[in-house]
């Protein structure tokens, strides 16, 4: 139409132009959509309605940018407060996750912490606060604190400080910091960072298995030992 139609399409009544596109329009609606949005993710439904209220009465350019405005906000605010976790025993033999809020230890004196986002200046106090309180409220005392990084893609220099801090609060504690579940890429900033050689590279573990593993060994050890 566009392209070869255009003739024809300058001699409609603007009235009927309007229809089509008012037409066009409400064919982009998606009522199911937004409901479906709100019932899942109510964040998300108003960042939907608010973008569409100012495509409509201010323009569609404003809209993306505001649209684009407000999910990179929403998506600092999750991360600012990222959902962190402790792992603790199951019936199974395995382990669940418990909100830090109620922890328990996977074994007595050890216990898992589980940081469910990328680590970096927006959330470094969270991390910093929490596993404050965790140590601070562990009974029996903890012998070892490890963090699980399964989730972490990423630690920024105020994170690589943070654990800095962390790592040195917890030897004048007398409590020995380990991580689970590192990937790579966030085991090349550590070392980047020098944290690796800080914390000790055989604080490293590949899986939570492992960290228990040697816990467990170093427990009987210390147990054996008259």
């Amino acid at each position: 139409m566009l392209l070869f139609l255009t003739g024809p399409l300058a001699n409609m009544p603007g009235a009927v132009l309007s229809a089509v596109v008012f037409l066009v329009g409400v064919e982009l609606i998606d009522v199911k959509g937004m409901r479906k949005i709100w019932a899942q993710r109510r964040p998300e439904f108003w960042v939907a309605l608010i973008t569409a209220v100012v495509v409509v009465f201010v323009g569609v350019e404003q809209g993306i940018l505001l649209a684009m405005a407000l999910s990179l906000m929403e998506h600092v605010r999750r991360s600012y407060r990222s959902q962190n976790v402790v792992l603790a025993p199951d019936k199974m033999g395995g382990w669940r996750a418990v909100p830090v809020a109620t922890p328990e230890q996977l074994r007595p004196g050890l216990l898992v912490y589980r940081f469910a986002h990328t680590m970096y200046y927006a959330n470094a106090q969270q991390l910093s606060e929490q596993v404050a309180d965790l140590v601070n409220g562990a009974e029996p005392p903890l012998a070892w604190f490890c963090i699980e990084a399964s989730a972490v893609a990423d630690v920024d220099f105020s994170a690589a400080a943070t654990l800095r801090e962390i790592h040195g609060i917890l030897t004048g504690q007398g409590i020995r910091l380990v991580f689970a579940d590192v990937v790579d890429l966030v085991k090349a900033e550590l070392d980047r960072y020098a944290l690796t050689d800080l914390i000790g590279k055989d604080a490293f573990y590949a899986t939570v298995s492992d960290v228990v593993s040697a816990y467990d060994q170093k427990s009987a050890g210390s147990e054996a030992r008259p």
